[in-house]
């Protein structure tokens, strides 16, 4: 569930949208490659027993349910989580029934932190941590294909309007105000 275009404030443009890292699907293939080789095996040790034919049946029942809610769910939600960054804004959107997001204005953000386990760095992926001057927690983006790059184009981003100068009348990105009074 990405952002549309007419979701898009005007002259907002997608820079970036992105899936979480392939590797959130790793868990739930190997469980259904062991439940489907596990039922492979009941039914070759079965086939020429009276009830091996009962006994594949009710196995089979069970592998479905558990592929339902170990597997399936897990790869829909992996197909329906989406981070979008544009020229305005980072969001987060995901769910399968339920769709759920949260926006963060760029002008908002004031720190983005990478973390990278070992297995993430083997991968090529991390998770971003983006906090913004609000009460709110900040915003956890896991599995982020290519953290470093990511977090090179929000950083561009981020300073791409700001003229250097640290005189706060207005922080870096932030929509100018109007000057002289309140």
């Amino acid at each position: 569930m990405a952002l549309k275009e007419k979701q898009l404030a005007d002259g907002e443009e997608i820079v970036l949208s992105i899936r979480t890292h392939w590797k959130a699907l790793a868990e739930p293939v190997a469980l259904g490659l062991f439940l489907l080789a596990l039922l492979w095996a009941v039914w070759w040790f079965t086939r020429d027993q009276s009830f091996g034919s009962w006994l594949t049946i009710g196995v089979a029942v069970m592998v479905a349910g558990i592929l339902l809610f170990f597997v399936a769910i897990p790869v829909l939600r992996w197909f329906t989580e989406r981070y979008v960054i544009t020229t305005r804004r980072i969001s987060h959107r995901t769910g399968i029934l339920t769709k759920v997001g949260r926006d963060i204005p760029l002008h908002r953000i004031n720190d983005i932190g990478i973390e990278k386990n070992l297995l993430d760095r083997m991968l090529g992926c991390g998770s971003l941590i983006v906090s913004d001057a609000t009460d709110k927690a900040g915003m956890r983006l896991h599995d982020v294909p290519g953290v470093e790059s990511v977090h090179v184009q929000l950083q561009n981003l981020l300073y791409a309007r700001d003229d250097g100068s640290d005189d706060g009348e207005w922080p870096p990105n932030e929509p100018p105000r109007a000057r002289g009074g309140r």
